[in-house]
């Protein structure tokens, strides 16, 4: 299996003409990789824009249509080519409080439309400290995937995110990476079974750069990599998806 770096933009960049840009040297800059797949998340209002890439959305809403203003639906998404979304991400848990019933109903939902699911896990500071982080990964990954078959979570990633590692500069080492790894294949072999565990392609995000990429895709039993800032960076994000290969 092919490894996947996924680009988060977040928020950015400020405008479609700097969106287009950005984009384009992505494209240009990848060529001619085969060996890797990218995928590209930016903000909603930049998805029809952008050709030439496999694109992800940053979020979802549960419900197909409907009464829920600024929201949008996974199949609003599938009709735009979109292939991946993010759910679940760390910031849609602290700021927009999502809980992990909501996490569960827009991974189904998502599911259900044809996308592929990028389902982000990971503890905070705080929990980590307190040794809660096995405890957090369990309850997140049960919780997320309650009512999730087998043959479904063949369509999806999971993306560890150290949520204390996140913009921070602060990257997860490669041991205490790996061995987050195992957890996530260990909790998902007890939710299914060995097989379904060992076929996931987990992914790493936090504060991940050039410098460190190929370490983690090397040494740490993940599938690919989330990158949110160095992605805002056509030249750093080229080397990191070079460095995957």
């Amino acid at each position: 299996m092919k490894p996947l770096i996924v680009g988060n933009w977040k928020m950015n960049p400020k405008n479609q003409k700097e969106a287009k840009a950005l984009f384009d040297k992505v494209k240009k800059g990848i060529k001619q990789i085969k060996n890797t797949e990218v995928v590209l998340c930016p903000p909603f209002l930049y998805l029809n824009l952008l050709k030439g890439i496999s694109l992800g959305a940053q979020n979802v809403y549960f419900e197909e249509k409907g009464a829920f203003t600024g929201e949008v639906s996974a199949v609003m998404l599938k009709d735009l080519g979109v292939e991946y979304v993010i759910i679940g991400h760390s910031e849609r848990r602290k700021y927009f409080k999502e809980t992990d019933e909501v996490i569960n109903k827009k991974i189904k939902k998502a599911l259900a439309a044809g996308l592929k699911v990028i389902f982000c896990v990971g503890e905070t500071a705080e929990e980590k400290d307190a040794g809660k982080k096995i405890n957090i990964l369990e309850s997140q990954l049960k919780e997320g995937l309650k009512g999730v078959s087998k043959e479904e979570v063949k369509k999806m990633v999971v993306a560890y995110e150290p949520v204390w590692s996140i913009g921070t500069g602060n990257n997860c080492s490669v041991n205490e990476t790996m061995s987050s790894v195992l957890y996530i294949r260990k909790i998902v072999a007890g939710i299914y079974n060995r097989q379904t565990a060992d076929n996931l392609r987990i992914l790493y995000g936090g504060s991940v750069k050039s410098e460190n990429s190929g370490a983690y895709i090397k040494e740490t039993g993940v599938g690919g990599l989330l990158v949110g800032g160095a992605s805002l960076n056509a030249e750093e994000f080229i080397k990191i998806i070079k460095s995957a290969g």
